[in-house]
């Protein structure tokens, strides 16, 4: 028969459970599963490159056998939005082409993470006061890690990605996601389709027919 002795509980205001503990058996392993998996995702970053001007080239530099950013983990040029973790702005964005930047990022699977690279994409660069340039991409997009330069040097994006990687080592993703004010959490579907292409209407069954 066990005689252990109840624990009465203490007097004061009730202990919230702490919201970066996820699942029943978070509190078994919940910070060895949390450094396997930021481990996993800060060394095999998919890059979907959205190059829009000169920064552009440093971009493609910093992926080239001088540079090589593959060594920290970085693979470019991801086949397409949906099998990209980062994506990495380099360049003037205009009015014109922040909705397709906007829609990309959408289609990109959680967790996702952006840099942005150089003056013209963090805040419009020489180009800010044009009626047609976006000033800076953060205002469409959030944005993880900012490179100034203009250009930047290739060194500069690769310190750029170290930093990156810093944060994702060291954050939790009930953090980030569990929180009604976290990126991403709380948004409603007609929030995410709201700069989408409506599709046509559906076709009678009749015009069908013809």
């Amino acid at each position: 028969m066990d005689v252990t002795p109840t624990p009465t509980p203490a007097s004061g205001p009730e202990l919230l459970p702490e919201p970066r503990r996820l699942g029943a058996l978070a509190r078994l392993a919940p910070e060895p599963m949390k450094v396997i998996l930021n481990w996993g995702r800060r060394y095999s970053l998919w890059v979907f490159n959205f190059g829009l001007a000169c920064c552009a080239i440093e971009f493609i530099a910093a992926s080239m056998a001088r540079h090589d950013f593959i060594r920290l983990g970085v693979i470019p040029f991801a086949p397409g939005p949906r099998q990209a973790d980062l994506m990495i702005v380099s360049g003037t964005v205009t009015d014109k082409m922040a909705p397709a930047v906007k829609r990309l990022y959408e289609q990109m699977p959680e967790p996702k993470y952006v840099i942005s690279f150089g003056a013209c994409s963090n805040c419009g660069g020489p180009y800010w006061d044009s009626y047609s340039v976006t000033k800076g991409v953060d205002q469409i997009i959030p944005v993880d890690v900012y490179v100034p330069g203009c250009p930047p040097r290739p060194e500069a994006l690769l310190q750029g990605i170290l930093k990156l990687q810093e944060k994702i080592a060291r954050e939790s993703l009930g953090e980030r996601y569990g929180h009604a004010g976290a990126r991403g959490a709380g948004t409603s579907t007609a929030a995410l389709q709201s700069g989408l292409v409506a599709p046509p209407p559906a076709s009678s069954g009749t015009e069908g027919a013809r």
